[in-house]
């Protein structure tokens, strides 16, 4: 038995391992069918978790490692599987005919093995693929690539501005202009063009802002770019987002790309570091106003150009496009006629260019020419995209008041310019600042509306404090004005040359008239105007209206003649009982008739030109009278004309007790003007020494001087000045004794002493010109050290003047002589050697002119002087070429002004 035991142990050994070889062989085809199944099944499953990844990667996610793994072990099982598959079957195939033994047990044994194997693996990646997530969020490019056409004019702009990004200095740039402009295309431009490709920044952020400012908006924005996770950021306070935004971006070199900014955003609640030279990180805004960019702290402002009119015909024949441009010989000269009524605004070159693509007949072209010029609105695209956009900064304006004066400026015609002066007088002859009492609060409220509108690129800056408006803004604001608001005709502009029938009609129906001729001597319009406020005519050819031009107006306020060549009042002119501004100024009127005495309600007369004779009691029965201006210049050398010219002109002089000659004594005048109560603004020559000390006696006439002309002052050789709180202008003129021109120091409350503090209340604060002609005698203007505002000079032939300003030893470093003038011309002073005895700073210097002073050998100039202002110096070359300089350097610093 001990022998048999080990003999049977190694047989059922043996049968075990057979019995396990013989299931292999016996159960191929079950395990080939079982693998067939649970891959069909992997197959199913990585379809699933395909389609998954494939959704999500539409979304702009990336799949994980692990399902990427998973997907390509899938791929690398279906191989194998489907070669055991291939090789099972052909196995199967060669059993032995008649039975179900194999051919080839081994192989059979083989492959049985294997694939049961192989379905253990398949069972478990099978398991392995049960995902909760497929793809994570894909990470951002540090600066996204924004979609942009093709540019056309912004090169210099690009490179002014990517300078600006490159100065480390400058933390904060704003780009401002009116909508339309440009601005965020060039913006989008640096960061597709400059931004992507320098290494400068790891991430650019662009979010667009818009109104009103939205601090939660701008962190979403912010927060999806830094991919803060949620679980840091659901449920958190404004502060707690500012925080985790903070610590993101404080150590990256950042670059925060705001889009139409309309007031401003707080970066320090959002959570935005302070951009700085020692983080080199950079804020880019786009607005339309620049008091946004003041507001944002920008170190830098750039106003938005629009294109030159060369870039804005090539961009508008861009748009046109060549198959329409080359459709006709006389397009592409029409394309530029068209182009140029856009005045290099993109938005409007780009709207009407693509509206004109098609258009292949010069008729088309001239009757599109045409209505942009007469009716824009009517233009397609015009009333219903251009106009809307430019509409923003308009609904945004503060008040209805500025509103209301912004759209006033449209009564103008087309590149008008207009005195700032003379467009808030006619705002307050229109009643748009009534709610001031005082004229000088009005025009500093006047003065503050047309900075605002300035800002916000509504009205652009022109030469001498003048300004205008761009011609697309005033389309808008015309469209504003009347068809938004449903009052056809409320503004008629009209260049006349006759009255047409709908010319006639549309002036029944205007409030508001600006008429101009070139060729009209006589306005001889017969309708009646019911509804007219406000009629301004320019034309210095038209010498009279018709007798009964005026009858017919029975709510107008405002009249302006100003620049007419009418030489007499017109006939019927005191019809306007309801008129209260009046503006006669620059025309050739030389006499004020009676017949304006009947206007009881009017409130501004404007006679700034040639004006000689003023009827007596004419302005005392003007009793609501606030405003009165005669600036007459230069009527002693005018008068000198008359006396050799046309007897009628000759008999007015002394002939007649009931005139007021103004080139003579005018004392009568100023005791009139005395007598009204309302009067708050006086501008006026005053003739003769008896003149001077009528107004040297009334407090009244001295509170309202604005503008004051002194002339020939007989026998005074000094001139006191008294104090003259709101005088704004003097010249003193044709005083052959006049040597030293002194000023009383005291102010209100009758102190005396140096006006170093420049406050409101010093004596002649708001004095900004000084004009001294013919005073052969007049030995200095020292005096003037006490003026803290002035901004022009003149002096004019004053023979015995060897110094400007002399002797100024005590008188404190700091006093700022000259801080803030602006324009100085010396003419014709033969004996001038000096015009400081030491070096002036001349911080805001912009002119000088030098003419026929052969002695003034020396300018106290040194190295610092105007070093941010000066523009030209103007003389003769000899002159300049004899000059004295403490140092060459000096010399070289200023003869690039020289001109």
């Amino acid at each position: 038995m001990d022998c048999v035991n080990p003999i049977l142990d190694v047989v059922t050994r043996v049968w075990d391992c057979t019995a396990k070889h013989a299931v292999y062989i016996r159960d191929l085809q079950e395990n080939m069918d079982s693998l067939r199944n649970a891959m069909q099944e992997l197959k199913n499953a990585y379809q699933d978790v395909k389609g998954r990844v494939e959704l999500e990667e539409q979304r702009q996610m990336r799949r994980t490692n692990e399902v990427d793994g998973w997907l390509h072990s899938v791929l690398a099982m279906e191989l194998e599987v489907n070669e055991i598959l291939e090789k099972g079957d052909q196995e199967i195939q060669k059993k032995c005919p008649g039975t179900c033994c194999p051919r080839n047990c081994r192989s059979s044994y083989k492959l049985g093995k294997k694939a049961s194997k192989k379905l253990g693996a398949v069972t478990e990646l099978r398991n392995k693929g049960r995902f909760d997530v497929v793809a994570d969020r894909l990470p951002q490019a540090p600066v996204d690539e924004r979609p942009m056409e093709k540019t056309v004019g912004l090169d210099l702009m690009f490179t002014e501005v990517c300078r600006c990004i490159q100065d480390e200095e400058l933390g904060i740039i704003g780009l401002y202009r009116m909508g339309g402009s440009g601005k965020t295309t060039l913006m989008t431009k640096v960061n597709n063009e400059f931004i992507r490709a320098s290494k400068s920044f790891e991430i650019a952020i662009w979010v667009v802002v818009s109104r009103p400012a939205s601090v939660e908006k701008v962190q979403e924005v912010i927060r999806n770019k830094l991919h803060i996770p949620e679980d840091r950021w659901r449920n958190r306070t404004e502060d707690e987002k500012a925080v985790e935004i903070f610590n993101v971006l404080k150590a990256k070199r950042f670059v925060m790309l705001l889009d139409d900014v309309w007031e401003r955003l707080d970066l320090q609640k959002v959570g935005v570091p302070s951009p700085n030279s020692q983080n080199k990180s950079k804020v880019i805004l786009t607005t339309r106003s620049l008091d946004v960019c003041r507001d944002m702290e920008a170190q830098k402002s750039i106003k938005v150009e629009c294109l030159t009119e060369e870039e804005a015909i090539n961009l508008f024949k861009e748009k046109v496009g060549e198959t329409t441009l080359n459709s006709h010989p006389d397009i592409p000269q029409l394309a530029e006629t068209a182009a140029k009524e856009c005045e290099g605004l993109p938005l409007a070159l780009i709207t009407i260019g693509r509206a004109m693509v098609g258009k292949s007949t010069p008729q088309e072209w001239e009757r599109a020419i045409l209505m942009l010029q007469t009716y824009p609105s009517k233009f397609s695209g015009m009333g219903d995209h251009v106009f809307p956009v430019l509409k923003f900064s308009y609904d945004n304006l503060p008040n209805d008041t500025i509103k209301t004066c912004f759209l006033y400026l449209a009564i103008f015609p087309e590149d008008h310019e207009i005195w700032d002066q003379d467009l808030i007088f006619l705002w307050i002859g229109e009643g748009f600042l009534d709610e001031f009492v005082s004229i000088d609060e009005a025009l500093n409220q006047g003065h503050h509306i047309i900075e605002h509108l300035k800002t916000v690129c509504l009205f652009e800056n022109a030469e001498f404090d003048r300004v205008k408006m761009h011609d697309v803004i005033r389309d808008m604001a015309l469209w504003l004005a009347s068809e938004y608001k449903g009052n056809k005709n409320i503004i008629l502009v009209e260049e006349v040359d006759t009255m047409e029938v709908h010319q006639v009609s549309k002036a029944k129906e205007a409030q508001r008239i600006y008429l101009s001729t070139s060729s009209l001597e006589e306005l001889t319009i017969p309708p009646s105007f019911p509804n007219l406020l406000t009629l301004i005519v320019r034309s210095s050819g038209l010498k009279t209206f018709s007798s009964g031009f005026f009858h017919f107006m029975p709510v107008i306020k405002v009249l302006d003649l100003s620049n007419v060549g009418i030489t007499k009042l017109p006939t019927g002119i005191g019809k306007l009982v309801t008129l209260q501004y009046l503006d006669l100024s620059n025309t050739p009127l030389r006499e004020l008739s009676v017949e304006l005495a009947t206007l009881k309600r009017l409130r501004y007369l404007l006679l700034d030109g040639r004006l000689q004779i003023i009827f007596k009691e004419v302005i005392s029965h003007l009793s609501m009278l606030r405003v009165f201006s005669i600036r007459v210049r230069y009527i002693l050398s005018i008068r000198n004309d008359i006396l050799s010219s046309t007897k009628e002109e000759a008999s007015y002089s002394r002939n007649d007790d009931k005139a007021i000659y103004l080139h003579e004594d005018n004392k009568a005048l100023l005791e009139e003007l005395e007598g009204l109560k309302h009067i708050n603004w006086v501008s006026l020559p005053i003739v003769g020494a008896l003149s001077f000390q009528k107004l040297l006696n009334s407090q009244k006439l001295l509170n309202a001087m604005r503008d004051l002309d002194l002339w020939n002052l007989e026998g005074m050789s000094i001139l006191q000045l008294p104090r003259i709180k709101h005088l704004l202008s003097l010249i003193i003129y044709r005083c052959g004794e006049l040597q030293d021109i002194k000023v009383n120091l005291e102010n209100e409350r009758g102190r005396r002493g140096f006006v170093a503090d420049y406050i409101p209340n010093s004596i002649f604060y708001n004095l900004l010109l000084v004009h001294v002609d013919q005073l052969p005698k007049l030995l200095d203007l020292t005096w003037l050290i006490y003026i803290p505002s002035l901004e022009h000079l003149i002096v004019h032939e004053c023979e015995s003047m060897e110094e400007v300003i002399g002797d100024v030893s005590g008188v404190p470093e700091n006093l700022g002589i000259f801080s803030r003038l602006k324009g100085l011309g010396l003419y014709f002073v033969p004996n001038l050697r000096s015009i400081s005895r030491r070096a002036l700073s001349f911080p805001s210097l912009k002119s000088l002119c030098v003419r026929e002073c052969p002695n003034l050998r020396k300018l106290p100039l040194d190295s610092n002087s105007a070093r941010n202002s000066l523009k030209t110096i103007r003389g003769e070359s000899e002159w300049w070429q004899g000059l004295q300089w403490e140092d060459e350097t000096i010399q070289l610093t200023f003869t690039p002004y020289f001109k």
